[in-house]
């Protein structure tokens, strides 16, 4: 029993810097965490990428220690290191994603025509900033600048700034008082996004 535990706590501290390296992923980004067998996976492919860098940062170290030494390589030392490499790896990966650079680079190869987010939802809102007007399934429309926006279609809130009601005529109702107003994705049938004539009119 205590080789079993001693083994366990073994694997844990090997998969931390991967766990660390994947929760950050998924705090920085949008997409929706996976079940516990898959987040394993990940951690065991986070830890892979980590171990072979740390690996690589002992052997620069050991090289020049051969000439300019600044102590012992220990343990403690290679988990600090592994922890600080957990961070970066994982930042790195969420900022791939989230700006789109790897999938664009595999596009323009031809290779793919998918992009890094989530789902086209949250790719056309992360790609369009503009006004938008909000149809909703009573039939009106809400005009105004979308300051918040859910990454899911099925849940949570649009928070719009300055928001007036268009009218069947065309003319707009805005909303006396109210700086924001939040409303339910629910109550969302569509989502138009607007040219952007408000740039040039700025202009």
């Amino acid at each position: 029993m205590e080789a079993f535990a001693q083994d366990l706590i073994s694997l844990l501290q090997y998969l931390i810097p991967g766990l660390v390296a994947a929760w950050i992923f998924y705090s920085f980004t949008s997409f929706t965490k996976p079940s516990q067998f898959e987040r394993v996976i990940q951690a065991l492919i986070f830890t892979l990428i980590i171990q072979t860098a740390t690996n690589g940062i002992v052997s620069v170290a050991t090289a020049i220690g051969k000439y300019w030494s600044l102590g012992s390589w220990t343990n403690t030392k290679e988990t600090a290191v592994s922890l600080v490499l957990a961070v970066f790896i994982g930042t790195l990966a969420a900022y791939v994603v989230n700006s789109d650079k790897l999938h664009k680079f595999l596009r323009k190869c031809g290779i793919t025509k998918e992009t890094s987010f989530p789902s086209e939802w949250y790719g056309t809102f992360h790609k369009n900033i503009t006004f938008v007007v909000l149809h909703l399934k009573d039939e009106r429309r809400l005009y105004g600048w979308p300051v918040e926006w859910p990454s899911d279609p099925n849940r949570g809130h649009f928070l719009i700034a300055d928001p007036s009601w268009q009218l069947d005529d065309g003319s707009e109702s805005r909303v006396v008082g109210v700086a924001h107003l939040l409303l339910d994705v629910n109550e969302v049938k569509w989502v138009e996004f607007l040219d952007k004539t408000w740039e040039e009119n700025n202009g």
